[in-house]
């Protein structure tokens, strides 16, 4: 048996690959930070609270149960930073290997859909991929360590090993779609500073959408003709969603006193950019989410629900999900057979497999949203936002983390693990058993609607 054979055999069964490597790590994560070092009092954290956020770390989430800023020593950041980067550049590199198992083809034109066979895989291709994806996040985090480090210096006086720490800190929370904020106020002081904001959200967005997309633009931007089925619906639904955002934000919270209202104009465009990117799983804040209206809580959901790009730190159903729907529905309105993307047409499995990731999460959070309105005395509104920000791995909150209980903060902990890894264990399962009946039932119309 050969090398490549054997590790074709080992990912023939992700689910139990991915859970297992991020619930080791997770383990470590919460031993590490129980230990009296990992805290500025000196006192234990407590297994629930190490728990939930050594969870919220390396599922890149970025939910707290405790101020980040004063409840963890230099060492609980530290341990926090390095689970944020296992996490992000473990699921982006597992993602991106199962991505080109489905495809069966090794390189930057990686395909979108599963083909029912796959072909060989050499040590030699596994080893540049990860070399590459690893590549890849640490140049992205120190360009984007540089300019925070450089603002952090120049425009508010930090000394130089505080402006370093600064910058490194929040460059890995940004790319790895994180959330962590060495501020208890988040990013809120920040909110008109561009040179921190548009740094923190450009990682966010690169890092969410995923490392086959980024890699292929990198190759042949100037061909958009040839660029993949992927890298076309990621792109094309990342900017929409990003434009949608702004401006609903913008027109909802313009004359809000407590969020928008108090910037001048373009304070108030780049405020409503921020919080337009971070709902795709970034996390960070510039604005109060708590004193937004509810329809801006509403929208915040659906864009945490989507999230962002495959094979990327995101979490959510994926943009390509999404974008998968929306040309199944269209075709379907259309009164078409077949769903064709550019000049690629979509195969049935594909389609299942998206109809099936979206329902099975939409479920999910609706059982865990009932769970938790039975478990606090918080309203629908909230709660939701709550649930529907672990699930996305997003990290956004209205205020009630806290305050939701061990018994929820434990729901929580579940959804964020599943929400990290679901998506990715479920879509690569479902490609990966693609399987052909030999004979065909009668056909039965039945009627929908």
């Amino acid at each position: 048996m050969t090398v490549a054979s054997s590790l074709l055999q080992r990912f023939q069964h992700p689910a139990q690959v991915i859970t297992t490597g991020f619930g080791f790590v997770v383990l470590v994560g919460t031993a590490l930070l129980t230990l009296p070092i990992a805290t500025v009092s000196g006192v234990s954290a407590g297994w629930v609270n190490a728990l939930f956020t050594a969870t919220s770390a390396v599922c890149v989430t970025g939910l707290v149960v405790v101020d980040t800023e004063t409840h963890w020593s230099v060492f609980g950041e530290l341990v926090i930073m390095g689970l944020m980067q296992v996490g992000g550049l473990g699921i982006m590199t597992l993602a991106t290997l199962f991505t080109l198992l489905i495809s069966g083809r090794l390189g930057l034109r990686a395909r979108m859909f599963a083909q029912a066979e796959t072909k060989t895989l050499a040590m030699s291709d596994l080893r540049r991929v990860v070399r590459n994806v690893a590549l890849f996040t640490l140049v992205c985090e120190v360009i984007t360590a540089g300019v925070l480090t450089g603002r952090f210096l120049l425009g508010y006086d930090e000394p130089f090993v505080r402006a370093v720490y600064l910058g490194a800190f929040h460059a890995v929370s940004a790319f790895n779609n994180a959330g962590f904020a060495l501020w208890s106020d988040s990013l809120m002081r920040f909110v008109t500073d561009p040179w921190i904001c548009l740094p923190i959200a450009g990682a966010v967005i690169v890092g969410g959408l995923g490392f086959p997309v980024m890699f292929e633009l990198f190759r042949s931007w100037r061909r958009p003709s040839h660029w993949s089925v992927l890298t076309r619906i990621t792109l094309g639904v990342t900017a929409l969603l990003l434009v949608v955002g702004t401006l609903v934000f913008l027109v909802t919270e313009w004359r809000n006193p407590r969020t928008l209202g108090a910037l001048d104009d373009s304070g108030k465009v780049l405020a409503a950019f921020f919080t337009a990117v971070m709902p795709r799983s970034g996390g960070f804040n510039s604005l109060n989410i708590a004193d937004m209206y509810p329809s801006s809580w509403l929208v915040t959901d659906l864009l945490m629900f989507v999230g962002g790009g495959s094979a990327g730190t995101a979490g959510g159903i994926k943009v390509t999900t999404f974008g998968l729907l929306a040309f199944v529905i269209w075709a379907e309105m259309r009164g078409e057979s077949d769903v064709n993307i550019g000049h690629r047409r979509l195969p049935q499995a594909a389609q299942r497999q998206a109809i099936s990731i979206a329902l099975l999460s939409v479920a999910l959070v609706a059982v865990a949203t009932y769970l938790l309105l039975v478990l606090t005395p918080h309203g629908l509104d909230q709660v939701l936002f709550e649930v529907v920000s672990a699930f996305g791995t997003v990290g956004l909150s209205t205020g009630i983390t806290a305050s939701v209980g061990p018994v929820g903060h434990v729901l929580l902990v579940v959804l964020m693990f599943i929400g990290r890894t679901g998506p990715l264990t479920l879509g690569t399962a479902l490609a990966l058993k693609d399987r052909t009946r030999r004979y065909q039932l009668p056909e039965e119309r039945v009627i929908v609607g």
